[in-house]
């Protein structure tokens, strides 16, 4: 989590476009995140995202490009 964000907005929102990649950024990401911080609401995140990783990404890069951050992050 700590690298996606330190990267800047144009390369995180690149990483959430390329198809196989967002969905490995966001497993990484998602799962990292619930790995330190816990949480049945992040768990479940997590498991939506390990489903349905690639139409998620893309919302991602979206809301990356709004807000700076992941969706539900």
């Amino acid at each position: 989590m700590k690298w996606f964000s330190k990267q800047s907005k144009l390369v995180q929102v690149l990483l959430l476009l390329i198809p196989f990649v967002n969905w490995i950024t966001e497993l990484v990401v998602r799962w990292s995140t619930w790995n330190q911080k816990g949480g049945l609401i992040r768990l479940v995140i997590c498991l939506v995202v390990t489903l349905g990783g690639l139409v998620i990404g893309w919302l991602d890069a979206i809301w990356v490009l709004l807000t700076g951050h992941l969706f539900l992050q």
